[in-house]
């Protein structure tokens, strides 16, 4: 997915993501990873698999990031995220990831590094 970002004023790749809360109420992990997936891409996971988790900025920041495989995928919506967000979602094949990647980084997107730490549990 690709959305503009006002600190780094460009726009920028990234996997789904948000905070714990956000849905409102009392949510685990699990399920504000599967809110979030559903909001920012359209997809409902039947199973969200934890991963690993760990500091994102440990010099700067308290945020732990913890990720999640989804697994048993079914498009439900268009996503785009909330009212607040103008998020495109892409469907990019993954023998073609790299290669669109460099081409949306020759464009002038910065790429987030969460995008490639996924990537690494997919091997």
């Amino acid at each position: 997915m690709e959305q503009f970002r006002p600190p780094v004023e460009c726009r920028v790749i990234e996997i789904p993501a948000g905070l714990v809360g956000d849905g409102g109420g009392q949510e685990t992990l699990a399920r504000a990873a599967g809110r979030e997936l559903l909001e920012e891409t359209g997809y409902e996971a039947k199973r969200l698999e934890y991963l690993t988790d760990g500091p994102s900025s440990a010099g700067l920041s308290t945020e732990v990031i913890t990720f999640f495989r989804a697994q048993g995928l079914r498009k439900v919506g268009d996503g785009g995220g909330d009212q607040s967000e103008e998020i495109t979602v892409h469907l990019v094949p993954l023998a073609q990831l790299q290669f669109w990647l460099d081409s949306k980084r020759r464009e002038g997107c910065l790429v987030d590094y969460k995008v490639y730490t996924a990537l690494y549990f997919l091997g």
